[in-house]
This record gives C-alpha cells, structure tokens and sequence, in this order.
C-alpha cells in the first residue's frame, strides 16, 4: 500500500528535515492506541486488507492495514490515522492528497470485500506539538472509490508492467542457466543445494564454509534459480564491508556473461554518493527541488539501458536528470532483483530500508556474508548514548537567536542540562554505574525538547534562519537517535551511566541483539547466514536469533590440509601479566619461524600496546628483516601501501599487526605474497566493564557468560587471521599459534577441522625442526 501510494500520488519536492516524521515508533504506537480505545466493539482496529490486480499477465498483492474499521447497523467508517509535529494547515497539499489516497484505497477495498455501495471515510490528524486532534470525513460511494483507485492504478499499472517485463525476462533468462564455471570445487555442490533447499523450505541456514569454497557465487546461483522458479522475486545480498560488496558485484557479472539478464544494484552510504554541489539547505537543493517531477523519466532512462546497476551508474543518471543520487538508488532499488547492501539496510533501526521492510514478504530473501561481523554489528546498532556537553555548548550557541519557537526549545534544554545532573547526583559521586532500567525522567525531557527542535524545523523558516538550523540539527538527529533505541528497550539492555568530570554519559547499551536480528529475518522468505568462521556454529544459531527454527551446515576445507601447517607453542605463555617475561621466547620464535622458510609474514597481536613492544623487540633483533606496522590511524590509501609491500616487494617482510583489525580479516594475499601467519595470544577482547556486563548477562541466561562474551569472539578473530594464509589451491603456508592456552582442550575443541592436524611445539629446537620438516616436505611435492 505505501510503495502503490507514495509512487502514484507523490510529487513535488525531496525535503528530509520536514518529510521525515519526528515521532518515534513508540510515541506514535501510543498515539493511535489512545485515540483507538476511545471507540466501542464496532471498531476494530489494524485492519489487514489486501487486493489482487492483474497486469501483464502477473497477478499482484496489494496489501496493508487501515487504522480502524467501524462497522454499525448505518454505516461501515474507515479510520485512517497520522501524526506529525506540524499544523495540517502546514502540510504540503501532495501530503494531504497521499493521506486521503490511503484512505479511499481502504475504502475501496472494503466495499469490494462487503459489497458495499457506498462507505464513510475518516482522517484523523493529531498533531503531536500541541495535542490538537482535527478530524476530516467524507461519504463516498464503491463506483467514485473504484474509478479513483482504476485510476491510480493505470498510473502504476505502468510501473508494475516495468517490473513485470524486467520479472519475464530475467526467469527467461535463468531457465537454461548453468554453473558459471566447468565443474563445482569441492563443497560447491552442496552448499548450492542446500541454499536452494532453504529458500523451499523458508526457514534460515547458519553455514560455515572456509576459504576457497566459493561462498558468494554457491549462495546467489541458486538464489537466482529460486527466482525462476517464482519462490522469491528479490534477493538482499548483505555485508560488513565494501570488499564483500565488491564480490557480490563480481559474481552477478559472471552469470551475466553466462545468459543472466538481471537488474542488480549497489546500494552506496548517503555521505559517500552525495554530489560535492548539493547545498546543505534542501530548499536550495536543485537535486530535491521537484525531485518527484523527475524521478519517473529517470527511472525509466535507467532501468532500459542499464542492468548492473553501479553508484558511477546512479551518479550519472542522477546528475542526468537532476535528482539527489542517494534517494534516486533508493527508487530505483524496487525495480532491481538483487541489492548488495551493508547490514544496516535490513537490520539497523535508523536506516532500515521501510519501503522494503515495513511489512513481511515472503518474495525477499536475504543472503548475510561474513555473518560473524553481524553480532557486534548489530548490538551496536541497537546501543545509543548521548552526552551532555552537546546540549551545554548548544544553549551557549543559541544565546543570540531570537524568534518563535525559540524561547521553546531554549526552556527546554535547560530543562534537560537539569535532568542529566539529576542522573549525575544519583550516581553518588561514582565514575562508572550500571542500571538495568532507562532513566524514564531524563527520556521524557529529551523527547519534549525533539518535539520542540522539529516544530520549529517544520515551520516556515526565513533565509537567514539557516545558522540556527545547522546548530540544532546535529543534536536533533542524536536524540531521535536515543529516542529510538529507547522504543526497544527490555531485558536485553542495560544503561550504563559515565561521568568523567568533564561530560556526563548515558549509554543503553544492548546485550542481546538476537530478538531483533530474527525479527529482520522474519520480514522476508528465509536467510543464508554465513562466513569461513562460524564455530561453534550453535553459538551464532543463538546470538543470531536463529536457535529454534534454523539449521547449521559446515563444510569442510577444499585444500589439502597437509599444504598448511598448525603449530601451537605450548611453552609460551602471553597473558598480560606475563608478556614481558615471554618476549625473549616470542621473539626467538619469530625469527625461527622467518628463517625456516624466507618469504612474507604477518603477525598479529591484540593491542598496539602490544604490537610496539613485540615489532620493536623483533627490529631489534633482526635488523636485516624488512619490518611493516600497522598504525593507530590508516586512510585507504595508507592501508593500500602496507598491503602493497607484501604484493610487490620480492624480499623477506615482516608485517605486525592488530588481531581483529583491517588485516585480520577481508585481504586476499595469494602465493608467495604470504607464507604464514603468528597469532600471539587467543584473541581475547580486552577486559572492560560493558564485556564484563556481557559476561554476567550471557551466565544469567545461559551459563556461558566467559565464552560468549571473551573467548568465542577472541577464538574468531585467530580463525579470521589464520584464514589469511591458504586463498588458493596452490597456497602454502604456516599458522603459527603463540600461546599455551590454544593447548587447552576449551580451546583445542574449537579447531575447525583443517587444523585438525595442528602439533604442539614445546621449544624453539623442536619448533625449528618442525618448520623444517614442513618446507622440506612441501618442496619435495612441487
């Protein structure tokens, strides 16, 4: 109902400050309980009405739900309810016209569904800034409610047979599609046929497939074969980071070059597509102003020369006709079959896609790569914290500003500067608190003073008004933020409350994110989750919200294991109180290791701490090696430099670097590019008071508090690294494990089952004799 509406009725200008609504999820959920109780047992609220249509041979559900239906023995009411900051004499006539087309299409949908003949339609407008409820009704009869909504539908018939032709020739095309390459490596097969089993089934499937199996082509083949079969019609293809994206990409090519014609596209962060000429003001944006006007012609320019859809392709069909590039890939996703995205598109609440999300579909499916990124990601994403010196150096910014609504929102943030030093002095001169509760006191000040900052954004602002918007935006913006997470706090969260003497700090810091991955999930047909290291794989069954209805699937290593080398020192202690005793044998180690076999190295450590004295003790030591580091702060093009020694340089390197850092995961070092990885210490995530926190929370729950929240996270950042070393067949290499900890069998039973053949070294003459008997070896097979 939103996509039929918004693309039939909306025209006009893209305005993000005044089109956005200021209420969140909760405020308006309250919203329309309080006005829906006011009604007796004739009314029904949250309606669910769908409705069938035909176009181009391709039947099509139409499908939403009215605010309440009133059924009496005179009349049948249909209520549609909105809400907003502004006064409805503020509203632009377009937001007028898509409210009331709502309306008449429900209406619509019920004379045809009760065979009336005639139906009452309700608007109700509550306007959250004073309260104020307006209420607009009109009589219309099931012919004038049937001609209005042919006639939107004509306009959008257009746009369905668009998609209709582009749904035709895509399955065309995937009928006689094979395998893009001669034969299946090893595993291929079976996690394409399991892929395909879990589109059938709908339901969800957790796999761990490690390096060289081929993850992101064995996903989409058969989740395009899915779609000529009419099981799903959209593919969401999901990632942590830019290069999987690019892999994603790369794959859709290949089936093109094979028979594919699909629409696909990239969906690029806002501040990284956004044209360098747009003014922040968007009433001066010639990319918004009468953005609707355009967007049709430019969509249909688009979609009929272009099938790999790129941001350079966005930004020039933008820049064509004119249209904020951001919002135009947007639009033109709902015409694409497969969008490669970041996680935030689905599982983010600020930014989640609404025109995709705001109801289940079953048609969606959802491919999540590197699906072990998604845990932090996501308790990030459900976490929001919010200072006080923002809101102190704002109402010392707007001292000199005079004018309505203003007096407003300055008694407001006064009021808030109160409500946080009432949370200051219940903290009883402490640093550091935690709470399991939100401060209810301090949410309501904050959301009066969000209410008064939109008011007055949503107002008519003079020209030269342009220096308060800029001051109250930023700080809007982290309140709605906050407001957010408030709507979804539980017994998941905790607030965590800091006060260093400078800033006061409240922090609702999410635990336990997996109730609200599922419920992502739940919004389409089923998901493939998966990455190269996803052991145990019940622990990312749980944290992933996927424990009771999913299934788990591992594949084993496509490479000999015998081509790589596993080698825990089982003497070497690096815990944080002995790392100093340790250094000699770490060092002494190190060097072994780069002597056994000349070549290029990485090693990795937990903290830069523990980089600099390990990479300055080692330079020491050997001052003929060739010593790389990563540093604190890398731009792209410092990173590209670091990687570029280990691809060009053809003497013996070193590289140092973080463990669970940009190395550590997503780089491709093929050959002899790099023959071996040190891994020093098993990767536990630094001791602070929110993992602490995490700890306590997991033993409540499970039991496992230590595991969840120190060791399994740690154990997958030594797998991410040791995964650098074999990417192909012909790769050769060596894990070298420091520390005595990986000997323990908490430890040893989370090997995956290529370092199954791992030994034990006890001191540097057996080490040494080890690497030797592994490069003698390797050399004899080539």
């Amino acid at each position: 109902m939103r996509e039929f509406v918004e693309f039939t009725v909306r025209t006009g200008d893209l305005n993000p400050v005044t089109t956005n609504s200021n209420n969140t999820a909760l405020i308006g959920a309250k919203i329309h309980r309080r006005l829906q109780s006011a009604y007796d047992d004739t009314y029904k609220k949250e309606v669910y009405m769908k409705h069938s249509v035909t176009v181009n041979d391709q039947v099509y559900v139409i499908d939403g739900r009215a605010d309440g239906v009133q059924t009496t023995a005179k009349d049948v009411v249909v209520e549609e309810i909105k809400t907003s900051a502004r006064s409805w004499d503020q509203l632009p006539q377009n937001t007028k016209d898509r409210y009331w087309a709502q309306a008449r299409v429900y209406g619509h949908f019920l004379c045809q569904e009760r065979e009336l003949d005639h139906i009452t339609l309700d608007l109700v407008y509550y306007q959250t800034s004073n309260d104020a409820v307006t209420r607009f009704s009109e009589q219309q009869t099931a012919e004038a409610l049937s001609d209005e909504f042919d006639d939107l539908l004509a306009e959008f018939g257009d746009w369905l047979k668009l998609r209709s032709d582009i749904i035709k020739t895509r399955d065309a095309s995937i009928q006689d599609l094979a395998f893009p390459f001669p034969a299946y490596r090893k595993g291929q097969r079976e996690l394409a046929a399991a892929a395909y089993k879990t589109i059938a089934a709908s339901t969800r499937l957790f796999v761990e497939a490690p390096t060289g199996t081929g993850k992101t082509i064995s996903t989409i083949f058969p989740t395009i074969k899915a779609m000529g079969e009419g099981l799903i019609q959209r593919c969401f293809y999901l990632t942590a980071k830019q290069s999987t994206r690019h892999v994603a990409e790369s794959a859709m090519a290949l089936l093109e070059t094979h028979g594919l014609v699909a629409k696909s596209i990239i969906l690029t962060a806002k501040d990284t597509i956004t044209f360098d000429d747009e003014p922040d003001d968007p009433t001066k944006n010639p990319y918004m102003l009468g953005y609707y006007d355009r967007l049709k012609p430019a969509l249909k320019d688009m979609l009929a020369n272009e099938n790999a859809i790129t941001k350079k392709t966005i930004e020039i069909y933008a820049r064509k006709h004119t249209l904020d590039p951001f919002e135009f890939s947007l639009d033109a996703s709902l015409f694409c079959d497969v969008i490669i995205c970041d996680y935030n598109y689905l599982f983010d609440p600020a930014v989640f896609l609404q025109r995709f999300f705001a109801e289940p579909d079953d048609a969606n499916f959802f491919l999540i790569d590197e699906a072990h990124n998604l845990v932090s990601r996501a308790r990030d994403m459900y976490s929001a914290e919010i200072d006080d010196a923002a809101f102190t150096q704002l109402k010392v910014a707007l001292a000199p500003f005079k004018g309505a609504g203003l007096p407003a929102i300055k008694g407001n943030i006064t009021k808030l500067i109160t409500a946080f030093d009432v949370v200051r002095l219940s903290m009883d001169g402490q640093r550091e608190m935690f709470r399991g509760d939100p401060v209810e006191a301090f949410v309501e000040a904050l959301d009066r003073l969000s209410q008064s900052i939109h008011e007055w954004l949503s107002g008519e602002l003079r020209t030269d008004q342009q220096a308060v918007v800029d001051l109250l935006l930023p700080v809007y913006f982290v309140c709605l933020g906050f407001l957010r997470i408030y709507d979804f706090y539980n017994d998941c969260f905790e607030t965590k409350l800091t006060d260093d003497g400078q800033k006061l700090t409240i922090k609702e810091m999410c635990l336990d994110p997996s109730e609200f991955i599922s419920a992502s999930l739940d919004k389409g047909r089923g998901a493939v989750l998966f990455s190269a290291t996803l052991s145990p794989l019940p622990y990312y069954q749980d944290v992933l919200g996927g424990s009771e209805n999913s299934l788990a699937y591992r594949l084993a290593s496509p490479f000999d294991p015998k081509h790589q080398a596993v080698i825990v020192t089982g003497n070497i202690q690096t815990t944080y109180k002995q790392r100093q005793q340790s250094l000699p044998e770490v060092i002494a180690s190190l060097t072994v290791m780069c002597g056994a076999q000349p070549g290029h190295y990485l090693v990795f450590l937990p903290s830069y701490a523990y980089l600099t004295q390990v990479a300055e003790a080692f330079e020491a030591a050997n001052p003929d090696m060739k010593v790389v580091k990563q540093v604190g702060t890398m731009d792209a093009e410092a990173r590209a430099q670091f990687l570029d020694h280990f691809r060009e340089d053809p003497d013996p390197l070193i590289g140092f670097a973080v463990l669970g850092g940009i190395f550590s995961e997503g780089i491709d070092l093929k050959g002899a590019q790099l023959i071996g990885v040190a891994i020093i210490s098993v990767g536990l995530p630094g001791l602070n008071s929110e993992t602490d926190r995490l700890k306590a929370y997991f033993d409540r729950v499970n039991g496992n508090g230590f595991a969840y929240a120190y060791q399994l996270p740690g154990f997958n950042n030594v797998l991410q690294a040791g995964g650098r070393v074999i990417r192909g067949s012909h790769d050769r290499g060596v894990i070298l494990l420091l520390d005595a900890r990986f000997c323990r069998p908490d430890y040893a039973q989370l090997f995956p089952p290529h370092w199954a053949h791992a030994t034990v070294s006890y001191g540097l003459e057996q080490l040494a004799g080890q690497l030797t008997d592994f490069w003698a070896t390797e050399k004899e097979d080539s």
